[in-house]
């Protein structure tokens, strides 16, 4: 699996993060006015899923998920990589995806509520909210202490690309997707967990 998304992410950095971030270098962007504007690009994709508008808030959030990839190749294109830039790029991914869940949790609780079972729909958003940041907690966490901890099927652009899909397909796949998120982003962090432990 790790082989395979390597490749994957040898061929996004040439044909689209590289692209795309000598086209914001072109406007005059930083990396991290791109990193800022991805998170409110996030939130303005939370506000459209609270009031309902799943389909363009899909696209807004995937719009979003594109900054996040093009900031930390503006960053060594232009050599302004530095650790705080890592950290907000870090902070602003998390929090902007956390924003998301609270659009999904303010969309079930106000868009014709009586229409599902809110509580198999928290319990759900709750526990894939929790295990992705877990995921990414544990990631930080062993980087800091000189590990690599990249392990995993269920990790931050994954995420993003089966959220958008579900938020474009309809509420009955959303709920598909935070079980599938929730289910795989455990497995991710009990993988991280054990391969940390086993290194330390």
């Amino acid at each position: 699996m790790q082989p395979l998304r390597n490749r994957l992410r040898n061929l996004t950095l040439k044909y689209l993060e590289e692209p795309g971030a000598r086209g914001l270098q072109k406007l005059g962007l930083t990396p991290n006015a791109v990193t800022l504007l991805g998170f409110l690009v996030a939130c303005a994709a939370a506000v459209l899923v609270a009031m309902g508008h799943l389909r363009i808030g899909a696209l807004v959030f995937l719009a979003g998920g594109a900054l996040d990839l093009f900031d930390g190749a503006l960053a060594r294109l232009t050599n302004k990589t530095t650790p705080f830039g890592a950290m907000l790029d870090s902070l602003m991914d998390r929090l902007g995806e956390a924003a998301l869940y609270l659009g999904l949790a303010v969309y079930a609780l106000t868009v014709d509520p009586d229409s599902r079972n809110l509580t198999i729909f928290m319990a759900l958003l709750i526990l894939a909210l929790a295990t992705s940041q877990a995921v990414s907690y544990l990631r930080a966490r062993g980087e800091s202490l000189g590990i690599d901890t990249r392990a995993g099927l269920m990790t931050r652009p994954e995420r993003v690309i089966i959220l958008s899909i579900a938020l474009f397909l309809g509420e009955a796949t959303i709920l598909l997707a935070m079980g599938f998120i929730a289910f795989f982003s455990t497995w991710t962090m009990l993988t991280r967990l054990i391969h940390i432990w086993r290194r330390l």
